[in-house]
């Protein structure tokens, strides 16, 4: 059975990612997130097939960069406790590192953008476009600026 996991950061996010729950029963997976006070419900559903990063965003500018590598260390532990085949992202920052860190290792990257977009690229989408291995578009629009990506259509 194929190794997946499931990583986003919080919010809209991690609702585009759990669209996806009906496919998770298929695989060995693993689902990665942030930890806040919301996301803890989801310990319930997911059992111990669910772990979490530590919550940080750019807003807390001082603290940002510590939180990042804290969640890299974090992230290099919890790849290498699962040893995914894959790793399917709806983004954002806290997905970068696993991505890099499941590249170096040999996962194939699945990336999807965010719906909130339509025709600009996302941080997150710009980092990860040239190395991953499917790059999925939700609006036909991005295909303009994402050339070698397939649209793929909402997955809400």
């Amino acid at each position: 059975m194929k190794r997946v996991m499931f990583i986003s950061s919080t919010g809209g996010h991690l609702s585009e990612l759990l669209q996806l729950d009906k496919m998770f029963s298929n695989y060995d997976y693993t689902i990665i997130t942030e930890k806040t006070k919301s996301n803890l419900k989801l310990k319930k559903r997911f059992k111990e097939n669910i772990h979490f990063l530590i919550y940080g965003t750019k807003d807390h500018m001082l603290v940002y960069p510590f939180k990042l590598i804290i969640n890299c260390f974090k992230s290099l532990y919890y790849y290498l406790s699962f040893r995914p085949d894959y790793i399917i992202t709806t983004g954002a920052h806290t997905a970068g590192p696993m991505c890099l860190i499941g590249k170096i290792f040999g996962s194939k990257i699945i990336y999807i953008e965010t719906f909130a977009n339509i025709n600009t690229k996302t941080i997150t989408g710009r980092l990860l476009y040239p190395f991953s291995d499917l790059f999925v578009v939700q609006w036909e629009e991005m295909k303009k600026l994402y050339p070698n990506a397939v649209y793929g259509g909402w997955i809400f």
